[in-house]
């Protein structure tokens, strides 16, 4: 009898080893990277697939791929001369709700911009798409001449950069909290975020918010009809498009562009 315990004890205690030998490999099964997966990139250094130029069936001039870097490579143009340029999109998607996040960098006296919510069939995305707005705060009107363009719009003083045309700003709608703003000098680089959800709208500049504000309502058709889309009566309209980056004229970089659906 006293055998027949000892056995049975034995046998046990190396059942309860098993149980808890498993008991640690199932806690140690890593859970998925969740997070990592919803991230999908629009440029990874490596590749412009799905990139074209607005309107078009391949990428305009200028727009390449260097030290795996998304490159406009132009010469500095002016204000004052400026027409329009060749924006590009991002066609092989549409997206609607959203994070957007990407790193940028320009020279001395640059100017570009991130659009969303892209429809073609239109002069261009900024008749049509919001934009968050990427300048040289510092220099850009020290090199180009403002007056004539912000005069139309009643600016006080209209040969200085106005608010709503400074980085982060929601270009022409909402100005960026500038006691929140930490914009690194031209030739560094600096990172942005934009969020988009029909309750709010964010945009971030180098991990700080610089402004948020709710879309299609009141306040946000006011501003619309403030008078400087008084002759683009689509803007913004659009719930679902492409995203795009502007050429104006200014040389400037990319790297890490990646979108997660909301």
């Amino acid at each position: 009898m006293l055998k027949f315990l000892k056995v049975a004890i034995l046998i046990l205690a190396i059942t309860a080893c098993k149980n808890q030998t498993n008991k640690k490999e199932e806690t140690a099964i890593p859970e998925p990277e969740k997070e990592a997966s919803e991230w999908k990139y629009l440029f990874d250094g490596s590749s412009l697939e799905g990139w074209r130029g607005y309107g078009m069936d391949s990428l305009p001039p200028g727009w390449t791929i260097r030290d795996s870097i998304l490159t406009f490579d132009t010469e500095l143009g002016l204000e004052q001369d400026y027409t329009g340029g060749k924006d590009i999109v991002y066609g092989a998607e549409e997206f609607d709700n959203f994070e957007l996040y990407l790193e940028w960098r320009i020279p001395e006296g640059a100017n570009s911009g991130i659009f969303y919510h892209v429809k073609e069939g239109y002069d261009g995305p900024p008749v049509v798409a919001p934009e968050y707005q990427i300048i040289d705060d510092e220099n850009y009107a020290n090199i180009h001449d403002l007056t004539g363009y912000n005069s139309q719009f009643g600016a006080e003083h209209p040969e200085l950069l106005q608010d709503w045309q400074k980085t982060g700003a929601d270009y022409a709608m909402h100005t960026a909290d500038e006691s929140q703003k930490q914009l690194n000098p031209v030739g560094e680089w600096n990172s942005s975020k934009i969020v988009f959800t029909p309750e709010k709208v964010e945009h971030w500049l180098n991990g700080k918010k610089l402004l948020e504000f709710v879309p299609w309502s009141q306040e946000w058709n006011a501003k619309k009809a403030s008078g400087k889309w008084d002759n683009a009566p689509d803007y913004g309209k659009y719930k679902t498009g492409y995203i795009a980056l502007q050429d104006h004229s200014s040389p400037i970089w990319f790297r890490n562009i990646k979108i997660k659906k909301l």
